[in-house]
């Protein structure tokens, strides 16, 4: 794989479950990943290039070298296929990885997708975007990443992550630069369309929360308009944090997606 990925690797059984690392946080899963009632089959949780101990990651990055990385992974395991998970930024990853290679994904799982996906909100979220990449060109790396904390942190979300996630301030501001310049850009230069969401063929699961605001909703109506069969879970008394605030909850709906070994 070129620089290779530092893998967590729990539990066993096939098809696995890949997790695929979001931006910024490097081990912002890694608590799904442990919910009890995952055990049963293997989970593998990468680090993104850029990330922890994981290789460096190369400039202009795309949404599909993060693909390219999750098939590497598959083989140098010996898996066929997989069910893939992607949260938030690396649910552009899933869907890219699902629509271009769907003889290797057994289910999708998105756990609110970027909100570049969804035509009445991508403007707003491209904006907010570029805004928070003038400040690295302006200002730094820091004053970026305070500002990203500033809009999208909660009290909630902190709080879960000082508990489940020891160290993860430090890591994050160890691979902001990661997330600054290889991740935002790479999400704000892909595209998925109608076409590219038909070439999926495996099952879908939606999974999000109640409380995550316009950009998310308008998100969940795109995917329940691409894949009118798929799943749908509604996490209640969340917000876009759900993955470390309402993990048990997040597995819970993942489970019954996911076939035990």
């Amino acid at each position: 794989m070129g620089s290779a990925l530092e893998v967590h690797r729990l539990g066993a059984g096939a098809p696995p479950l890949l997790l695929v690392q979001s931006g910024l946080t490097a081990d912002e899963l890694l608590p799904l990943a442990r919910q009890p009632v995952l055990d049963g089959c293997e989970r593998l949780v990468p680090h993104r290039r850029g990330y922890a101990g994981s290789g460096p990651v190369a400039l202009p990055h795309r949404i599909a070298a993060d693909v390219a990385d999750c098939l590497a992974l598959l083989d140098e395991r010996g898996h066929e296929r997989a069910h893939v998970l992607g949260y938030s930024y690396s649910g552009a990853v899933a869907l890219q990885l699902a629509a271009d290679h769907p003889d290797r994904v057994a289910g999708l799982v998105l756990v609110e997708p970027p909100p570049t996906l969804a035509p009445e909100v991508r403007e707003e979220f491209v904006a907010t975007v570029a805004g928070l990449l003038a400040v690295r060109r302006e200002s730094g790396v820091t004053a970026a990443i305070d500002a990203f904390w500033a809009m999208l942190g909660t009290p909630a979300w902190w709080a879960a992550l000082d508990a489940q996630v020891p160290g993860a301030r430090d890591q994050m501001r160890r691979d902001a630069a990661s997330f600054l310049d290889a991740d935002l850009p790479a999400l704000l230069a892909w595209s998925f369309e109608d076409a590219d969401a038909a070439r999926v063929r495996c099952p879908v699961l939606h999974v999000g929360a109640d409380g995550s605001g316009p950009w998310w909703a308008a998100v969940r109506r795109r995917v329940r308009a691409w894949f009118p069969g798929a799943a749908d879970v509604v996490v209640t008394c969340a917000d876009h944090g759900l993955v470390l605030t309402h993990a048990a909850e997040v597995a819970a709906a993942i489970r019954t997606a996911v076939p035990r070994g």
